[in-house]
């Protein structure tokens, strides 16, 4: 299987389960929100997008898809878009922000920032908030407006699959790229040696600002096994102890922390 593959595999399994639930405990306006997306309203939003990067930003495979976003929801839905498309994601530095030198080579950047936005050449500005239907700030002429523009794509992919090279970048982060044939069987977080998700496990992480690229992993990981993720949003420190709300009522199996 390869990260291309995680989705159709998803829908081919079961496409009315749950796959990401959120839970948003970092302060600010999205605090408190739990949001759930089966597969098939995850695949609903992976065309979407998909369809916005060939259409809008005529991405085609081996373009890079710069993603300068937190463990969220919605991050896991571009990068799934930017798999469907053929592209490399590069996950951005945060501690770069605008100096980061990957916007200079990326085909398009998705990001909540509008500072990242105003620095690249081509960029779709994310609204996290789940019932946002614009965003609330002024942005640049360059730049898509996720929240108000992203509805109006068909929830179908309107191209067919591209011929990706198994052997390409699928998920690039600083010092490390993970080949299209190698994420899903990536561990689970550095560190975490064979303690991979097993069939049908649903995951409680934890996921700080800083750690995108360890959910996509993880998510990656547990996807393949045909498994659901629930990740909670917050700072770091917590740890599995500390979310006996969620862990129960949300039925998972295990917790682990989100490693950088």
């Amino acid at each position: 299987m390869t990260a291309a593959d995680l989705l159709p595999s998803l829908l081919a399994d079961d496409p009315a389960a749950p796959r990401i639930t959120c839970y948003d405990d970092l302060p600010g306006p999205t605090r408190g929100e739990r949001i759930e997306l089966s597969g098939r309203v995850l695949a609903n939003w992976v065309a979407k997008a998909a369809n916005a990067l060939t259409s809008d930003f005529d991405i085609q495979p081996g373009d890079v898809v710069v993603l300068a976003l937190p463990p969220h929801w919605r991050t896991v839905y571009w990068a799934l878009a930017g798999w469907a498309v053929g592209a490399s994601v590069h996950v951005a530095d945060p501690a770069l922000g605008s100096d980061d030198p990957t916007l200079a080579i990326a085909s398009v950047v998705v990001t909540d920032s509008v500072e990242l936005a105003e620095a690249a050449d081509a960029a779709i500005v994310v609204t996290l908030a789940a019932l946002a239907r614009s965003h609330p700030g002024a942005l640049p002429s360059h730049a898509m407006d996720e929240a108000a523009e992203l509805a109006s794509y068909p929830d179908r992919r309107a191209f067919a699959a591209p011929e990706v090279d198994p052997a390409r970048p699928a998920l690039i982060t600083p010092g490390r790229a993970v080949r299209y044939d190698e994420l899903v069987a990536a561990p689970t977080s550095p560190g975490a040696g064979s303690d991979s998700p097993g069939t049908g496990e649903r995951i409680l992480v934890a996921g700080a600002p800083d750690r995108t690229a360890a959910l996509l992993e993880v998510a990656a990981s547990v996807w393949a096994g045909a498994g659901s993720v629930v990740l909670v949003r917050t700072a770091d420190g917590a740890a599995p102890e500390d979310w006996p709300d969620r862990f129960a009522p949300e039925q998972a199996d295990r917790a682990l922390i989100l490693e950088a």
